[in-house]
C-alpha cells in the first residue's frame, strides 16, 4: 500500500474514538476516553503529523569508500499483519496497532479478544465504516478462530496478552519464519523507599493499582517497602481509596468489575494463605471484588506465584534497595517496575541494577501515554514495541540502500584479487580507522585516496583525462579533481569550518622539488 493511501485510512479513523464512547460506556464517558480513546486520539494525530517525516528516507554516516555515493535506510511495508488484542483495553490495545500498521502501509487482519464478546462485536460492525474491509477485516470467534488465522501466512504477528499464550503464538509463527511482537505482562514491582513522599507515593501507586480493577498490564503487582514503612502506607492507600471510590467502591461508577467469573475465581484463591489488611469484600454473581492490601506477604505465597491481574495487592518487607533488587532479580524480566524515592541515587541503583520493559520512578502507569517512549517487554514479558514512531518502525521493513557510483575504480582496487599485504592494510585503514579522523580528517584522507587513484590510471606515462566531483556534508565540502590532459593534477579540497573556507590545495606536477613544494 502507498503512504498516501494509509494516510487516507488514518485520517478515516479519526471519528472512531467517539464513536466508541457512544456504543460501549454511555455511562462513564470520562473513564472510556481516558482509559481507552484518548490514547488513540493521540497516535492517530501524531501518526498523521509525522509519517512523512517517518517514511523518508534515512541519511546514515558513510565510510571512505562511500563517501560519494548515496546511503540511507529505506521503510517499506512488510506485507499482511495478524493483530490478536486484549480483552482488558480492548480499543486501546487493538486499534493502536493498527494504526502502526497502516501508517507504515502494511494491510491488517485485526482478531479482536473472544473474552470481550461485545466489544468484539462492536468493533467488528465500527471499523468498517471508517477504513476498507477488504484491506483490514475483523475476525471474531474464539479459539479456534485465533488457530485457523496462526496456520495462514503472515508477514508479521502482533500479540497482546499473557506469557503462555504468547509462547503458542511464537510457536505457530516459527513454522513460517513469521517475526512476532509480544506485548505480554508479569508482576512489576513497586518499591516505596523511605525517603519519598509517603502520602503522594501511596496515592498514585493506589490509582495504578486499582484503574480498571486491577486488570492493567502494567499495573504495579506488588510493593516492596521497609518493615518500619508498612503500616504508613496501609493508611496512606486506604485514604486514597476512600477519596478515589468512596466507602463503598462497590458503588461507585468508576470502579470497574472483573471481565467475568472464570477471572474472579482465579484471583479469590489467591487469598486462602493471605493476610488482608483492607477491603477483601466481594460478590461472585457481580464479579466484584473490592480494592484489598495484604500485609506481610510470603514470596512462595500463592498471590506471589503468578501475575494477579486483578485488585489485590501484596506488600513485601525488605531491608532495604539491597534486598529489593535482589528480591526482583529473582523473578522473570516485569512490563514494568516503580520505584517511589526522593535519593536519585536509590533511583539510579533500580534502574542500573535491575531489568524491566519500562521503569518508572515516582509514578505509575504514565509512561504508557507517552508516544516518544517506546513500549513493550523483555524476556518474559515480551518482544518488540510500539507507540508513535516505534509502532511504524516496529511494522516495516529498514532496507539498507546503497547506490554507488561507476567512478573512483581506484580507490575500490584494494578489494579487488590479487590479495597483497599493502591492499589489506588499506583496506583496514578505510574500515576500521577511519571512522576515529572526523569528518575534516576522513575529506582529508579521501583527497590523499584520489592522488593514489588518479596515479593508478596513469598508462605507459600517460595520465587520463578525468573530472571528478563529489559533494558531500550538506554542500558544505567538496573535493575537485581536475587533469588538463597534460602530467599536472589538480586537487583542491574546500571544506566549511565557523563559516571560513580554507582551501587544502595539493599539486603533483613534473617540475622540481622547489615549485612541487609550492
Amino acid at each position: 500500500m502507498k503512504h498516501s493511501q494509509s494516510k487516507q485510512s488514518r485520517q478515516k479513523l479519526a471519528p472512531l474514538p467517539k464513536k466508541i464512547v457512544v456504543f460501549l460506556y454511555p455511562q462513564s464517558v470520562e473513564v472510556t476516553q481516558l482509559h481507552e480513546t484518548l490514547g488513540i486520539e493521540s497516535e492517530i494525530d501524531l501518526t498523521i503529523r509525522k509519517l512523512k517525516d517517518w517514511a523518508a528516507p534515512r541519511p546514515v554516516e558513510k565510510n571512505l569508500l562511500t563517501m560519494s555515493d548515496t546511503v540511507y535506510v529505506h521503510p517499506e511495508p512488510l506485507g499482511v499483519v495478524l493483530i490478536i488484542g486484549a480483552w482488558n483495553y480492548p480499543w486501546a490495545v487493538t486499534v493502536g496497532p493498527l494504526i502502526g500498521a497502516i501508517a507504515a502501509g502494511n494491510a491488517a487482519v485485526v482478531k479482536p479478544s473472544e473474552v470481550c464478546v461485545h466489544t468484539a462485536k462492536v468493533m467488528e460492525d465500527l471499523l468498517p465504516i471508517y477504513i476498507d474491509k477488504e484491506l483490514y477485516p475483523v475476525v471474531t470467534g474464539g479459539v479456534p478462530e485465533t488457530q485457523e488465522l496462526l496456520r495462514q501466512r503472515f508477514d508479521h504477528i502482533f500479540y497482546t496478552g499473557n506469557s503462555m499464550v504468547g509462547k503458542l503464538i511464537m510457536e505457530a509463527a516459527a513454522k513460517n519464519l513469521t517475526p512476532v511482537t509480544l506485548e505480554l505482562g508479569g508482576k512489576s514491582p513497586c518499591y516505596i523507599d523511605k525517603n519519598c513522599d509517603i502520602t503522594i507515593a501511596c496515592r498514585r501507586t493506589a490509582w495504578g493499582k486499582y484503574t480498571n480493577c486491577g486488570q492493567t498490564c502494567i499495573a504495579p503487582d506488588y510493593i516492596l517497602c521497609e518493615p518500619s514503612m508498612q503500616d504508613r502506607i496501609i493508611e496512606e492507600i486506604k485514604k486514597a481509596l476512600k477519596e478515589f471510590y468512596t466507602d463503598n467502591p462497590k458503588t461507585c461508577a468508576d470502579y470497574g468489575r472483573i471481565i467475568n467469573q472464570r477471572h474472579f475465581k482465579r484471583i479469590i484463591n489467591m487469598l486462602d494463605d493471605c493476610t488482608i489488611a483492607a477491603g477483601g469484600e466481594n460478590d461472585e454473581a457481580n464479579c466484584y471484588i473490592a480494592p484489598t492490601l495484604l500485609r506481610d506477604v510470603k514470596p512462595e505465597a500463592k498471590v506471589m506465584q503468578e501475575e494477579i491481574f486483578g485488585p489485590l495487592l501484596p506488600i513485601i518487607t525488605v531491608s532495604g534497595v539491597d534486598e529489593a533488587i535482589e528480591f526482583i532479580n529473582k523473578g522473570e524480566k516485569p512490563l514494568a517496575l516503580y520505584v517511589f524515592s526522593s535519593d536519585n541515587k536509590v533511583i539510579d541503583r533500580i534502574r542500573d541494577e535491575t531489568s524491566s520493559g519500562g521503569f518508572v520512578a515516582n509514578d505509575c502507569l504514565v509512561h504508557y501515554s507517552i508516544s516518544s517512549l517506546p513500549f513493550g517487554g523483555v524476556g518474559n514479558s515480551g518482544m518488540g514495541c510500539y507507540h508513535g514512531k516505534y509502532s511504524f518502525d516496529q511494522l516495516s521493513h529498514l532496507r539498507g540502500c546503497l547506490i554507488k557510483k561507476l567512478n573512483m575504480e581506484g580507490v575500490n582496487n584494494v578489494r579487488y584479487p590479487p590479495h597483497t599485504p599493502k591492499k589489506l592494510s588499506w583496506a583496514r585503514f578505510i574500515l576500521l580507522k577511519s571512522s576515529s579522523l572526523g569528518w575534516i580528517g576522513r575529506m582529508a584522507m579521501l583527497a590523499i585516496l584520489v592522488v593514489v587513484a588518479a596515479v593508478a590510471l596513469q598508462v605507459q606515462g600517460h595520465m587520463y583525462t578525468a573530472l571528478l566531483y563529489m559533494a558531500c556534508f550538506k554542500n558544505n565540502a567538496c573535493i575537485k579533481i581536475c587533469d588538463s590532459g597534460r602530467s599536472t593534477m589538480h586537487i583542491m579540497c574546500l571544506v566549511r569550518q565557523n563559516n571560513n573556507f580554507p582551501l587544502f590545495h595539493i599539486c603533483s606536477t613534473k617540475q622540481g622539488k622547489k615549485d612541487r613544494k609550492k
